[in-house]
């Protein structure tokens, strides 16, 4: 009645200020009466429901005057300044916060006794939607400039602030109501943006989007299973269907919103990276291909897609200049739930897609990860992607699929994870700044060096891009990088096949001239070298090179073989030949003609070293089953070049070996020569001593129990079938019904009961856990034989007595003797260097010498008596 009077200026002074301080003090002490009386509420107690409900009407009254003011200042045509109506807002917020939150709160608070007040509380939530509304809309008409004083600035942050509390309250109220008032708060974020941002509480206001992001996400999830479940049919006209595309709704609202936010604001939120790169891989991990995806109808699917997939894109594009970001995505010892690997793998490419239009500062902060001790540890964004992968073992094994890339006008086809990554990789290596190629090069190296094959094998993939699209002098320096890997590697570990695997790739993208330059570098003479020219294909070398290495790997086989008959049986000769017999077998398999010279000359050679074996000695010296496994490996090539009773022989050696327990690698090479002899046809007067052991052989390996073995000699047994002469061994072979039955199913492809889907994805999600740990095992184990004596015992039990040393052997002379080399090399050093000093030798020297000669005497001298 009053206020039409005072002028607008004078408003705050003379009437808000002292009036406005009491409404709240009022409003407050009625909310507490409520709560006071509200236990003794019921139908029969007529008096106090008559008093809460005369209670309810007033704050609807109180609420109502406030309107009164709100529609009144907005009367003006002229602005308000924010000084004239500083109360104001303050008040009605306060209001509107008690208000909102007794109405969120309204069935604990009445307990049963809600249906006596819901007319009025209905009411009253209705009078503050519209005093929210008017408010919002007075304010929105209010603007500060760069010369807004300090008041101001506080009141406008204290305005963000409290709706930012009436958000938490109303987020389950109203929908529309939630997201009008975020939009308000956001927008008067960023229309005082210089003004209010140091004094914002931006951490709150991001954490309260992500929690309404995720909630809302949540909601949406779980009402696609209700409709899926509802059957879909029904589901476009459902109260269920309505309510999921307001709450899908609601999410895209979020998830844009939050953008909006971090793109405005993101350098004050580098403390909640961590938060956000969480939020991320919990919405990745909601959506195919992620095995911890629910199964949801497929239209319902696209529009959550929509929703809350699509906008993280666009998140992630506004965390890149992060460094915090950075060191959260690539920490080192990254520890992920197993449902968060596959999508942290998905957001390492991602962001390796993104940054082929980031400027050079993004570049490299993510390509070359942390430089100085002082700095947070971070990986490689490359180093990142393959451990990340890595990690993916269940994903990989099952395995899921992604699209894959449009190519030619050619529609998306489903591809693995490993596929997708290695497109994705060697894009970006395609486009990498040359001043990050050496951090990629470190990257690769370590993936190919790591325990688990399958990520070995991405970062072969990718190193052979690398070399196809660099220049032949890269392809040349990487392959004589990895030969001195392969060289420096022992020959029984992880490290050494897979830079095997990678150099006989690598050496088919060489030109000739540089394939000779290989051979000139690790000459196939020298028997160190033989350990580079094992892992290479003699097709992928050119006609002079591929000769060159046949010629010299069967002259230095021939020459070991020579020595070995010489010298009698000793262990470093039989080493020795092992190792020639390993690079002959690559020269055998590079045949194509059973008519070429170096196939006669490896046909001879292994003809002598058949009719030289003994099945005595191969059962009593274990070095020379490795010799019976690379002869027998070569025989399943060169079996149509031998003599029947050369065949003879080796099926002895194999019949001796089977009756005991040996090295599955031993029985596997045994098989492979067992079904290359299907395609001899064996003379009438050797048949008798052939072909019974044949058949006892394969009875014995069809009826192993390891699942292994029996596979394999399933596998071989059928080839043999297939192409035999000798039908009568077949028949002989199954002379046991069980191994019989078991043929039979093989070769009619009988399958056996096999897993449903969701036992096998259990069985591999168990399986991943051993598998980390046997790589883990295999990474940090030290080899326990280049253990001292004391050291390899403790490993094991305490002993009473230091173990007995065994008889010398020609390791053990060798080892003795460079550590005597070593030291008279050091010494003769030390007496030139002093000789070119002032300084003489001590006195003793002379006589030490004189010593260390009449021992050097001693020991020749009994060597020679030996």
């Amino acid at each position: 009645m009053f206020l039409p009077h005072i002028a607008l200026s004078e408003l705050e002074d003379e009437c808000f200020s002292k009036i406005l301080p009491k409404v709240e003090a009022m409003f407050e002490s009625m909310m507490k009466e409520i709560l006071v009386q509200v236990g003794g509420l019921s139908s029969q107690n007529t008096e106090l429901c008559t008093l809460l409900r005369n209670i309810l009407q007033a704050m609807m009254q109180i609420i109502d005057a406030l309107s009164t003011c709100v529609r009144h200042v907005g009367s003006f045509e002229e602005v308000p300044v924010l000084d004239t109506i500083r109360s104001l807002p303050t008040c009605i917020l306060k209001v509107l916060r008690e208000t909102f939150h007794h109405c969120k709160e309204s069935e604990v608070v009445y307990c049963g006794r809600l249906s006596l007040v819901a007319d009025l509380l209905q009411g009253l939530f209705k009078e503050a939607y519209s005093l929210q509304r008017g408010l919002l809309e007075l304010l929105d008409r209010i603007s500060l400039d760069s010369s807004a004083s300090e008041e101001e600035v506080s009141d406008i942050v204290t305005v963000i602030h409290s709706l930012l509390d009436i958000c938490s309250i109303i987020s389950n109220l109203d929908m529309a109501l939630h997201a009008n008032t975020w939009k308000f708060l956001v927008k008067q974020s960023l229309k005082y943006q210089s003004l209010v941002e140091e004094h914002l509480h931006h951490g709150d206001i991001v954490t309260n989007l992500c929690d309404n992001l995720m909630a809302s996400f949540h909601n949406s999830v779980e009402l696609c299973e209700q409709i899926k479940h509802a059957g879909l049919q029904q589901a476009t006209q459902s109260s269920e269907y309505k309510l999921f595309q307001k709450t899908a709704k609601m999410c895209r609202f979020f998830a844009n919103t939050l953008v909006h936010y971090i793109k405005e604001f993101k350098f004050f939120l580098t403390k909640y990276c961590s938060c956000l790169h969480q939020i991320y891989l919990h919405i990745i991990s909601k959506f195919a291909p992620s095995l911890y995806a629910p199964a949801l109808p497929a239209a319902l699917s696209e529009e959550l897609n929509a929703a809350a997939l699509v906008p993280m894109n666009a998140l992630l594009l506004q965390l890149l200049p992060l460094r915090p970001f950075a060191e959260v995505v690539l920490q080192e010892n990254l520890r992920l739930n197993a449902e968060y690997r596959l999508p942290q793998c998905l957001l390492l490419v991602s962001i390796l897609n993104q940054l082929a239009s980031q400027p050079d500062e993004i570049l490299q902060l993510w390509y070359t990860g942390s430089q100085f001790s002082e700095e947070t540890p971070r990986l490689p964004l490359y180093q990142g992607l393959f451990r990340s992968f890595r990690h993916c073992y269940t994903e990989r094994k099952v395995p899921v699929l992604m699209s894959g890339v449009m190519m030619k006008g050619q529609a998306q086809t489903q591809v693995s994870l490993h596929h997708h990554i290695c497109v994705h990789l060697c894009a970006s290596v395609a486009a990498l700044p040359p001043v990050y190629f050496s951090v990629l090069e470190h990257s690769l190296l370590e993936a190919v060096l790591q325990a688990d094959t399958q990520t070995a094998l991405l970062a072969a993939d990718v190193w052979c891009f690398t070399a196809r699209y660099g220049t032949a002098e890269l392809c040349l320096h990487h392959v004589l990088l990895i030969a001195r890997l392969v060289k420096t590697c022992p020959t029984e570990c992880y490290q050494s096949f897979h830079l095997g695997l990678l150099l006989k790739r690598m050496v088919f993208l060489m030109t000739p001239n540089h394939q000779m330059e290989l051979v000139t570098h690790y000459p196939p003479s020298d028997v160190e070298n033989l350990s580079v020219w094992r892992h290479v294909l003699l097709r992928a070398l050119s006609h002079d090179a591929r000769r060159r290495v046949e010629a010299d790997i069967i002259s230095l086989t021939q020459e070991a073989l020579t020595e070995w008959q010489k010298g009698g049986w000793k262990l470093g000769q039989v080493n020795k030949v092992n190792v020639v017999l390993l690079s002959l077998l690559v020269v055998v398999r590079g045949q194509s003609s059973p008519e070429e010279q170096c196939v006669l000359s490896a046909t001879r050679i292994v003809t002598q070293l058949w009719l030289r074996m003994s099945p005595d000695q191969v059962q009593t010296q274990p070095v020379l089953q490795c010799t019976l496994q690379l002869l027998l490996s070569m025989s399943a090539i060169l079996v149509k070049n031998f003599e029947p009773q050369v065949i003879s022989q080796a099926l002895e050696c194999v019949d001796a070996l089977v009756s005991q327990k040996c090295p599955d690698q031993l029985l596997l090479a045994a098989l492979e020569f067992l079904s290359s002899l299907g395609k001899i046809f064996f003379p009438p007067d050797s048949q008798s001593q052939i072909l019974p052991r044949l058949s006892s052989l394969f009875g014995v390996l069809l009826a192993d129990r390891s699942w292994l073995l029996h596979q394999h000699a399933l596998e071989a047994f059928s080839l043999f079938a297939e192409i035999t002469n000798h039908e009568e061994v077949i028949s002989q072979s199954l002379c046991v019904e069980e191994t019989k039955t078991k043929v039979v199913n093989y070769l009619s492809k009988t399958v056996k009961a096999q897993e449903d889907v969701q036992s096998r994805l259990q069985t591999l999600k168990m399986e991943t856990s051993v598998i980390e740990q046997h790589n883990e095992k295999l990474e940090n184990k030290e080899n326990v034989n280049n253990k001292p004596a004391a050291e390899a015992v403790s490993d094991t039990e305490p002993c009473p007595k230091r173990a007995r040393q065994e008889a010398s052997t020609e390791e053990e002379y060798s080892r003795y003797i460079q550590t005597a080399e070593c030291a008279l090399k050091a010494l003769q050093a030390l007496t030139e260097g002093e000789a070119n000093t002032t300084a003489p030798p001590p006195q003793w020297l002379e006589s030490r010498l004189q010593k260390l000669q009449t021992l050097i005497t001693r020991i020749s001298t009994a060597s020679h008596m030996t």
